[in-house]
């Protein structure tokens, strides 16, 4: 049995604020690979966000990325 949590991190694409798609992840590097490719195939969404987030201990979660860039 694998100790990979796969559903350790969530990836969310949000246009004008709505859900549009999200996906889960066991490993970090799969995750960031998907949130750069996200970024590539629906960035030109109006109003699109992509965030990618670590479920953290206290069963939340911690943004890793986000795009745009928060200012």
């Amino acid at each position: 049995m694998s100790d990979v949590d796969e559903e350790r991190f969530h990836l969310i694409l949000t246009a004008e604020g709505r859900p549009v798609m999200h996906g889960w992840w066991g490993k970090r590097p799969t995750a960031e690979h998907q949130f750069r490719s996200w970024i590539g195939s629906w960035g030109s969404i109006d109003g699109a966000r992509i965030v990618l987030t670590e479920r953290a201990d206290d069963d939340g979660e911690r943004v890793l990325a986000s795009w745009p860039e928060d200012s």
